[in-house]
């Protein structure tokens, strides 16, 4: 097939880094696989160098907006591709729009959470619902909440989860300590990871006021943050407020998440809202023990391998902490153990794109994974 896949951006968020490595997987496959994106520079590209790139170089400018959809539009009646699969809001509305102009044989939208942060998106999705052939969503949760919210008809969207490379994601030794010495930690000085961009929907207030209770309690452990965003100045002065700002570590963009991974011991994802978090995925690969609040499909995710929280809940949050942190060193690699062979029987790439494929081809798809009773803090 010739696949055209389109996304507001290539940065380094889990829907990035997904809709990349389909692409690598598609072209490996023999498809002809051509990637287009909005606006910015890419921070994340496809290993395969036979994957066409294409910056439509679209932005809020209404000229530069309409010119961008322009060469979209020129794009695909010169790749003439078989399908055209679309990632994240922007993308979503503005590829749907363009098929009133533009013959697509198959156009499928694919979301990734269950809040996009506006009635108005909602409305844009039900308006447009039409101009796609089917709609995605990460998980079985998000698929509801767009329903709940007009977004669109029951059975006018699935679930396909995703799904990352387990042989990219696993646990390196040398990995953890050469990222540990170069901030200066010990081997057995307790540490939090957590990866995300700095704003509402990850909830980074509540982690941080999480930290100060265990604080209260007598436990210290570090916490670094991969990840930035509109929201550093004011984490970094709640940090100072909350007097933790000597235990977090602010570390930007960083390339080497799976370094990371291996450098932390306990993996948190605070958030508000979620879809289906890649970034849990890459942990639970890494055998990290993962602990996370209870939104989107998290809860899916984890299984029996880590611990769940109530979103918005800084004391529920910092309680499941300290059981994580008392936990036996065997006990903890024993739940990571766990939590990969989880993500290698129901979250593989490769069993994603499978599933991707036959949507593609206008084939029934089933979702193998389900959630399954987790433990809670």
């Amino acid at each position: 097939m010739r696949i055209l896949l389109v996304i507001t951006s290539l940065g380094v968020g889990g829907a990035e880094r997904l809709v990349i490595s389909l692409a690598d997987r598609f072209t490996a496959a023999g498809h002809e696989v051509c990637l287009a994106w909005f606006h910015s520079e890419a921070e994340l590209k496809p290993l395969d160098a036979r994957v066409s790139l294409v910056n439509l170089g679209i932005s809020k400018n209404p000229l530069a907006l309409i010119k961008g959809l322009w060469r979209l539009r020129k794009l695909i009646l010169e790749f003439k591709p078989d399908v055209v699969n679309s990632h994240l809001v922007h993308a979503n509305i503005l590829t749907r729009l363009l098929r009133l102009i533009t013959p697509m044989p198959r156009l499928i939208s694919s979301a990734h959470n269950t809040n996009e942060e506006g009635r108005f998106r909602m409305l844009a999705y039900r308006f447009t619902d039409r101009l796609a052939n089917i709609s995605t969503n990460v998980s079985d949760e998000a698929v509801q909440a767009f329903i709940d919210q007009g977004a669109l008809l029951p059975g006018r969207m699935m679930t396909i989860h995703n799904g990352i490379d387990t042989d990219n994601f696993k646990f390196g030794y040398d990995a953890r300590v050469a990222i540990r010495n170069e901030l200066g930690l010990s081997d057995s000085q307790p540490v939090l990871l957590a990866v995300g961009r700095f704003w509402e929907a990850k909830d980074y207030p509540n982690l941080f006021h999480a930290l100060a209770k265990l604080q209260g309690w007598g436990y210290s452990p570090k916490l670094i943050i991969a990840g930035d965003g509109p929201l550093r100045e004011k984490l970094v002065e709640l940090s100072i407020k909350l007097k933790i700002n000597n235990q977090v570590y602010f570390l930007g963009v960083r390339h080497d998440v799976l370094g990371l991974m291996s450098a932390g011991d306990i993996f948190v994802l605070s958030s508000a809202w979620e879809g289906l978090p890649m970034v849990v995925l890459e942990a639970m690969a890494c055998q990290r023990l993962v602990v996370a609040t209870d939104c989107g499909g998290v809860r899916g995710l984890v299984g029996e391998s880590g611990l769940l929280v109530p979103p918005q809940d800084s004391g529920a949050l910092a309680i499941a902490l300290k059981q994580a942190l008392n936990l036996e060193s065997n006990q903890r690699v024993e739940l990571g153990k766990n939590a990969r062979k989880r993500v290698e029987k129901l979250y593989s790439l490769e069993a994603a794109s499978r599933k991707w494929l036959r949507l593609y081809r206008g084939e029934p798809v089933e979702d193998t994974a389900q959630p399954t009773s987790t433990m809670e803090s």
